[in-house]
């Protein structure tokens, strides 16, 4: 794990004003991090995954002071939002500025802004912004469309070349809580560890959603509806439907609150009751289990309530 002020964070920000990529940690998951504001060192992040061109990544910013370079307005509800929750595991959709990090925004009118809570990630950030890196775009440091990296393990697995940061495991485990704030009314764009109510309260003003708004609402990361997928097909069910449909493969594993009685052969692990602990453990769970060659893999449905909706959102996108 990297210490404070060491060696490595120092090449790797001297790596990012080369325009080179790195793995970084934060405390939702890894990140594949490049220059923001240069265009082929998003164009490489945007090679690297696979990821299409028009999928905007999120930018990480040191502190607040930081976001006027990218936006060219910070609506009240938004300094409300990162007064209350930055540093950490929450991304704000601004009106972006003209002629500003296109590549890294997808050329769209608005951009994604964020201020990671991880040691590793504000130091990274510090000596890169001394280096003259304004902002670093780091999406999740995996394939498009695949299981989120929550170790530098895990990153490796997918870039073995990768100058990869270690941070030790994620802390939050799944990514940030996405709110747009480049219209009226804040909109939530991606569930994540921060409730709907927690960040109505902040605002002052329910936040809608966009399912209930005539306003399409901006393209934002992690939103398509299949993404975040192990190799294995995953399911989420009840522990009903999973008794009633046992045994139907020799190669299954099973993620669950509730213990069931299962053939032999077939892998059960423990699904924390809690959804923060829950959130932490998810892509670490899908991870461990397609390193086992499992064919399918069963999830128990989370429970209802504002606080399991990063985890629903996850598991629904994961096993479209």
């Amino acid at each position: 794990m990297v210490s404070a002020f060491s060696d490595e964070v120092t090449q790797a920000a001297q790596a990012l004003a080369r325009g080179e990529l790195i793995g970084l940690p934060t405390e939702t998951v890894y990140g594949l991090a490049g220059d923001a504001l240069n265009p082929k060192a998003a164009a490489a992040i945007f090679s690297a995954k696979g990821r299409p061109a028009d999928h905007p990544l999120i930018v990480h910013l040191g502190d607040a002071s930081q976001v006027t370079v990218f936006a060219r307005a910070v609506p009240v509800a938004a300094e409300k939002l990162m007064t209350a929750f930055w540093p950490g595991p929450l991304t704000l959709i601004l009106p972006r500025r003209e002629g500003v990090a296109d590549a890294a925004a997808g050329g769209h009118a608005t951009v994604a802004l964020r201020c990671p809570s991880h040691p590793v990630a504000q130091q990274l950030l510090q000596a890169a912004h001394r280096l003259g890196v304004q902002g670093v775009a780091a999406p999740s440091a995996n394939l498009y469309g695949r299981v989120s990296p929550t170790t530098a393990a895990h990153v490796r697995q997918a870039f073995p070349s990768l100058r990869v940061l270690d941070g030790g495991a994620c802390t939050v485990g799944i990514e940030s809580t996405i709110v747009d704030c480049s219209q009226d009314i804040p909109m939530l764009l991606r569930p994540g560890m921060l409730t709907l109510a927690e960040l109505s309260h902040v605002c002052s003003v329910p936040l809608s959603l966009p399912r209930a708004s005539h306003t399409p609402a901006p393209a934002a990361p992690g939103n398509k509806a299949s993404h975040y997928a192990p190799r294995a097909k995953l399911r989420v069910m009840s522990v009903q439907e999973m008794v009633s449909r046992l045994p139907s493969l020799l190669k299954l594993a099973l993620w669950t609150r509730q213990t069931i009685e299962t053939p032999e052969g077939v892998i059960q692990l423990t699904m924390p009751s809690d959804a923060a602990a829950c959130a932490h453990d998810l892509f670490a769970r899908l991870h461990e289990l397609d390193a086992w060659g499992v064919q399918e893999i069963w999830v128990e449905t989370p429970p209802m309530g504002q606080q399991w909706d990063g985890v629903r959102d996850r598991l629904q996108r994961a096993s479209a």
